[in-house]
């Protein structure tokens, strides 16, 4: 019986899209910009197991940002170093990103004077930090022609940026502080709080005695134990609820607790 004409259509078709998908996989994993394969970048400072994805925002002045160690910079981020290509800033560094930071996709990070970013904090995508804002103090003078105003930003270590987030000019966010997505922030705020809105204000803190104010809606979920094995968490993936429920309802300090659970092929159980 004859190929009908869509099906030859159809397995062509597979095979350019997986030439495609191949070829941009290639075009990625070369294009994409590390301490060893720089390209034609010439940061201040790129730490070792830092990554900037392909394809790149628009980045310039790269002498005056130093990157950190152990970063993923994801794909479409911007980073620029002053106003405009081709200046000079300068002896010291301009845009200061710590070690483990994670800048997600599409967004910016306009430091056009000091910004810096502290070690462990995780953007997510389209969040937009800036040093300079317009200024419109001229009501006769078109905006976009008004001298800008430039403030330092400080975004203190181990924070959480949510997607969307606005970060505005002489902004100082303290540690471990979560910014909530699409918030404005401005002014300083202080560590270990939840800030959300436009402006941004504070809506939840850690008190050292009472803990969060007002308490986390959500029990803190439970890490897994040092020395867990992933055959172990696949084991407990197999486990039907009762089993699952019985298992986390027994004390650990009592020594034949688990006499009475009944062992399953595969109980994590089993290998401990």
């Amino acid at each position: 019986m004859p190929t009908s004409r869509n099906t030859f259509s159809s397995w062509r078709r597979r095979l350019a899209q997986r030439a495609v998908h191949a070829g941009w996989a290639l075009v990625q994993r070369t294009g994409a910009v590390t301490a060893d394969h720089p390209g034609r970048f010439r940061f201040g400072a790129i730490g070792p197991s830092t990554r900037l994805a392909f394809p790149l925002g628009t980045v310039f002045g790269e002498p005056w940002i130093h990157l950190g160690s152990h970063c993923i910079v994801a794909e479409q981020v911007t980073l620029t170093a002053g106003l405009m290509p081709d200046l000079d800033l300068g002896p010291d560094p301009i845009l200061r990103v710590g070690d483990g930071v994670v800048l997600g996709r599409g967004s910016h990070v306009i430091a056009d004077t000091t910004v810096t970013i502290g070690s462990d904090c995780y953007f997510g995508p389209y969040v937009y930090v800036t040093s300079t804002n317009h200024s419109y103090d001229d009501p006769h003078q078109p905006i976009g022609r008004q001298w800008p105003r430039m403030e330092p930003v400080e975004i203190g270590a181990g924070c959480w940026i949510g997607t969307g987030a606005v970060i505005l000019p002489g902004a100082r966010i303290g540690r471990n502080v979560v910014v909530a997505a699409g918030a404005v922030v401005r002014g300083t705020v202080p560590d270990r709080c939840v800030v959300a809105g436009a402006p941004a204000r504070v809506v939840r803190r850690w008190d050292p005695v009472e803990g969060w104010q007002p308490p986390l809606r959500t029990p803190p979920p439970v890490p897994i134990p040092d020395g867990v094995t992933p055959d172990q968490l696949s084991a407990l993936s197999g486990l039907d609820e009762e089993t699952a429920a019985r298992l986390a309802a027994l004390d650990p300090d009592t020594p034949d607790a688990s006499a009475d659970v009944p062992v399953q092929t595969g109980d994590v159980r089993a290998e401990s």
